[in-house]
């Protein structure tokens, strides 16, 4: 009697026990996650810039460089601050609800037609015509959202892949252009400084991506000799984010000033080629170094190289708004059927918003010009909102220096923000449409849920917001532990159940969910209880029941994650398994190719002293 009781006490306990991501993303791979959003820029800025100023494009390029830079250096504090996700939408959240929903959906422009822009440069680095950009474009978009309906994995190893021949890719182009550099063809601003800085004001694109390092923290692995249950991750971001901003800021550079060393006779076809302008400047240098047909065999690999970046990047955006979307639905700032999920992980709602709007914002625009016009108000508010935020946040370990920088750099963004708005009518208009239907769907979800305002002293708040208590959260010892890896009243739970009670072990019961999804700055306040699973309460309220009539401790365990294997692991670990027990994997062949095999994935990294045990 005195062992039920004390199960049915831990089962109380944790309930609500939410089991983190595996912290497993290293500096590496974080920073080709960087590059491959953040270094897409070029691809399109170093046009736009001729294309404005012409061959006085370079003190306007070496502006937008050096606010790139500064802005990477900003972002090494944020990292350091938020080891748990430093993206806009958490970041914001201290100073209010409201302000964290406004810079969601700054956020949320600045991915829609990130989407959009991105689809557009990639198919013009491809050759596409003109006059078939459109449609096709968004053709590509519907054929990405189809694809994330399955639920594959997010798109970073792909963009992983595509870092290095990027960057090789741009290393030759300078490499070819180097013996041409001049500045004969530079010629100075003219107008007045209100025309120079709104020339530099519309090309200010270079900054898109750097938002997906601070949402990257929360999967970054810890520093060396990081305190257990409190990672640092200043360190492995600082080593991920100065490589990328050093490339993005010299390379973008150098590429500008081999642009303006071109002959001064291509300027119409540079204009003509200003949406796919390295993949014309790569032929041109090829050319003038072994040949015009080395310069269109070098040309078509730089056009497919960065195109499939491109294209990466849009399916990089379209991922980090459903993920959005879907977080702020588990927050609750948005309607609840955001967060449904198909049998594939994937919510449906922000899915189709994410496919949607960019294809209504490229059914709106004609032009690649007025893409970019729609762009920057989006990031850089996003931005300015995180800076500002973050520098106002005394709670945060900042040196004076850091601070000072980060409230200058917030600044500077605010005055961009404002020449935009008051230069730039269409974006203005896009991003007051999103913010009017978004804060509409923030206060018709907040009406449904029942969610009302009530201001009180902060003492009575510390008093309604008590932390959690960590030293109830463990078990008491047994002498044996057994995992079992469920989705259903499976014979993989009965064979646990039987092995539980003849080694006299406990029982966990792992319920993944698994949720094909990216979390942008996602925090550890929107843990889900698997009581409010509607599957998960099933399947493990059934796996108690039966666990307690055959007395044996059994406890359930619920976790969220983008794929089950690592989870399962890193779960086994943790607790200090003796045994983990799977059942038999049931998917079809397209489940595997796009998911892989759990069994197989756990048995690759399942530490040795945990024995693996598959029935089926």
């Amino acid at each position: 009697m005195i062992e039920r009781r004390l199960c049915h006490v831990i089962h109380g306990l944790l309930d609500n026990i939410s089991i983190q991501r595996p912290r497993n993303l290293d500096w590496q791979r974080a920073s080709a996650l960087l590059y491959g959003d953040w270094g897409t820029s070029k691809a399109y800025v170093l046009g736009l810039a001729f294309a404005a100023t012409g061959f006085s494009s370079l003190p306007v390029i070496a502006a937008v460089c050096a606010l790139s830079l500064l802005v990477g250096l900003n972002y090494i504090v944020i990292c350091r601050c938020f080891p748990d996700g430093g993206g806009v939408y958490s970041a914001a959240g201290v100073h209010g609800k409201v302000l964290s929903v406004v810079a969601a959906l700054l956020l949320v422009a600045d991915l829609t037609v990130t989407a959009a822009l991105s689809g557009w440069a990639a198919l013009s680095y491809l050759g596409v015509p003109k006059d078939y950009i459109m449609v096709s474009t968004i053709g590509v978009i519907l054929l990405i959202g189809a694809i994330n309906y399955l639920g594959p994995k997010h798109s970073g190893s792909f963009a992983v892949a595509l870092a290095l021949p990027t960057v090789a890719v741009i290393i030759a182009i300078i490499a070819l252009a180097i013996p041409h550099l001049t500045f004969e063809n530079l010629q100075p601003l003219n107008g007045s400084a209100s025309h120079i800085w709104v020339s530099f004001v519309g090309v200010i694109l270079a900054l898109s991506g750097v938002e997906a390092i601070a949402n990257l923290t929360g999967t970054l692995k810890p520093d060396k000799n990081s305190p257990i249950g409190h990672p640092r991750v200043g360190k492995t971001s600082a080593k991920a984010i100065i490589p990328v901003a050093l490339e993005v800021s010299l390379g973008t550079l150098l590429l500008g000033w081999a642009v303006l060393s071109l002959s001064p006779s291509l300027a119409p076809q540079m204009v003509e080629r200003k949406e796919d302008m390295l993949r014309f400047m790569a032929e041109q240098y090829a050319t003038m170094a072994f040949g015009p047909l080395f310069g269109q065999a070098f040309g078509l690999v730089v056009g497919v190289v960065f195109a499939l970046l491109l294209l990466s990047a849009v399916n990089t955006a379209v991922a980090a708004q459903l993920g959005l979307l879907f977080m702020m639905s588990r927050e609750g700032d948005m309607p609840k059927s955001f967060s449904k999920l198909n049998s594939s992980g994937v919510p449906v709602a922000p899915l189709a918003i994410s496919i949607a709007l960019p294809i209504l914002i490229l059914l709106m625009t004609d032009n690649f010009d007025s893409l970019a016009g729609l762009y920057a108000i989006g990031v850089v508010g996003a931005i300015a909102i995180n800076l500002g935020s973050s520098a106002t946040n005394l709670k945060l370990e900042m040196a004076i220096p850091e601070r000072t920088l980060m409230v200058v750099t917030a600044l500077i963004l605010v005055a961009v923000e404002i020449t935009l708005a008051y230069t730039k009518h269409d974006a203005l208009f896009f991003v007051v449409c999103v913010l009017i239907v978004g804060l509409s769907l923030w206060a018709y979800s907040r009406r449904l849920s029942g969610i009302t305002t009530l201001t009180v002293s902060s003492e009575v708040a510390k008093i309604v917001k008590p932390d959690v208590i960590e030293n109830l959260r463990q078990p008491v010892q047994e002498s044996q532990k057994i995992l079992v890896s469920v989705r259903g009243l499976t014979p993989a739970l009965s064979f646990a159940l039987d092995e539980a009670e003849l080694r006299k072990a406990a029982l966990y019961v792992l319920y993944v969910r698994e949720i094909a999804v990216l979390y942008p700055g996602a925090n550890s306040k929107g843990r889900v209880s698997w009581k409010d699973d509607p599957e998960a309460n099933a399947i493990l309220s059934a796996a108690v029941q039966i666990g307690n009539a055959r007395n044996i401790p059994t406890i359930p365990l619920f976790a969220t994650a983008t794929e089950a294997a690592s989870l399962i692991v890193d779960t086994a670990a943790t607790i200090g398994a003796d045994f983990l027990i799977l059942g038999a994997s049931h998917r079809g062949s397209l489940a595997k190719v796009l998911k892989g095999n759990v069994a197989t994935q756990v048995a690759a990294s399942l530490p040795d002293n945990i024995q693996l045990v598959i029935h089926g």
